[in-house]
């Protein structure tokens, strides 16, 4: 079974860190193609590498002294070469570094070196091929990816290695420039090189056991999931789940590659896999809970809506011409919500009034802030009757307020409006009807 494993900073964090992900890649000979993360932290009081890259980098813009706060980076390395008895040395690359940040390389530049250095030490550990992201990982000129280009020089480079180490997070633009991807890159990237060597299984190696029912933050103990399609991770990472990185499915979705989401902690635990389709069950009628606080709802009422072809479109309208994406459109004969980012909407909210009044003609807008939504996510939601209804019934019998609900068409997934106020108690609610009684 071929495999690629990609290894979180919590995973990477120090020596003894490092020693339990070299027992994990050599327990298995499945294990040729390993995407690091830079180092993370070591304790709660402890700083990410990329944290500090960031940090040292505006120093360096600001025209300020930077030198010893690279002085403390490299020192982190310098530990974890000790700690592992490795012969090598970072010195050079330190030097490129502080060049670079001299002639202000820019800040993806310097936050990419977290996972390029890391990947070096990973590479001399393993005694692994080292092979720098940016000369196989592509991005056009706006920044965007090009996934074809990639995988057709990625698969060439790759086809020849038996084993190899590809650092997360960064490819090159055009011209060489770094390019990073938003944080957690690193789940993107495993999922490239995944689909490049055609891998049997993506294992996304972190700090938990797999994704949750619920945020354990919330959920005391929360049940951990088994399995999890494409969609429902989709629907569950948007709406706040951060084990992975949501961007991270497309590429394997498409080669049909199943991921595993493993405790480097605790390898032996099976963990969370997630896959295109299957006929299996989930163990409760819902797969997951997840959601989000901060939103406000426009809610517009004009008589006749329904009749006036183009009346939606006007709304939405004034929001696209202020630059505000919406959430959730719910709608009934005579009314229409449109729920939007508080943050996102304050600055500008006369303005998209002004816009509705002067495009819609409605007979009244009313707007309602701190609300939170919530979306119960589940394969098994579909086949299973009366879920909606048991929603109600949990909130009701904690005197929580619904807001709105609004279900998709693939009744995957259903989403509901509560006060910020009620958003933990709508959870804890949910979790307890759909999860508790039924263990």
């Amino acid at each position: 079974m071929k495999k690629v494993a990609k290894f979180g900073g919590s995973s990477l964090a120090s020596a003894e860190q490092f020693r339990k992900v070299g027992e994990i890649i050599l327990a298995d000979t499945g294990r040729r193609y390993i995407v690091p993360s830079a180092p993370g932290k070591r304790s709660s009081k402890d700083t990410k590498v990329t944290d500090m890259l960031y940090q040292c980098y505006e120093a360096a813009e600001a025209g300020n002294t930077y030198t010893d706060l690279l002085g403390k980076i490299k020192e982190r390395y310098d530990e974890i070469i000790r700690g592992l008895g490795l012969d090598l040395s970072l010195e050079e690359e330190f030097q490129k570094i502080e060049v670079s940040f001299a002639e202000k390389a820019g800040k993806e530049y310097a936050a990419s070196r977290g996972e390029y250095l890391n990947g070096i030490v990973m590479a001399n550990y393993l005694g692994y091929e080292f092979i720098d992201a940016a000369e196989v990982i592509f991005f056009d000129q706006e920044g965007k990816f090009k996934a074809d280009h990639t995988n057709k020089v990625l698969s060439n480079r790759l086809k020849s290695l038996e084993r190899a180490v590809i650092p997360g997070f960064y490819g090159a633009g055009p011209d060489g420039t770094v390019k990073t991807f938003s944080r957690g890159g690193s789940d993107i990237t495993g999922s490239i090189v995944a689909r490049a060597v055609r891998a049997d299984l993506y294992e996304n190696w972190t700090d938990v056991s797999g994704f949750l029912v619920a945020d354990p933050n919330i959920i005391r103990n929360p049940q951990s999931i088994k399995m999890i399609t494409y969609k429902e991770l989709r629907e569950l990472s948007y709406m706040g789940a951060t084990v992975l990185h949501e961007d991270a499915i497309f590429p394997v979705r498409k080669a049909g590659i199943p991921i595993n989401i493993k405790n480097t902690n605790k390898p032996e635990a099976e963990g969370t896999m997630i896959v295109q389709s299957t006929c299996r069950q989930a163990e409760y009628t819902i797969t997951g809970i997840a959601g989000k606080k901060g939103f406000v709802a426009v809610n517009i009422e004009k008589d006749m809506m329904n009749a006036e072809i183009g009346f939606g479109r006007k709304v939405l309208e004034a929001f696209e011409s202020q630059g505000i994406s919406f959430e959730h459109v719910p709608s009934g004969i005579d009314t229409m919500s449109v729920f939007v980012h508080q943050e996102e909407f304050e600055g500008r909210e006369q303005a998209v009034l002004s816009a509705i009044h002067r495009m819609a003609e409605p007979d009244m807008i009313e707007l309602e802030s701190d609300l939170a939504l919530i979306a119960v996510v589940g394969r098994s939601m579909k086949s299973n009757r009366g879920v909606a209804a048991r929603i109600f019934a949990a909130l009701a019998h904690v005197n929580i307020n619904i807001k709105m609900i609004d279900q998709g068409s693939s009744e995957l997934n259903i989403i509901i409006g509560v006060k910020n106020s009620d958003f933990e108690g709508a959870i804890k609610a949910i979790y307890d009807i759909f999860v508790e009684s039924q263990l």
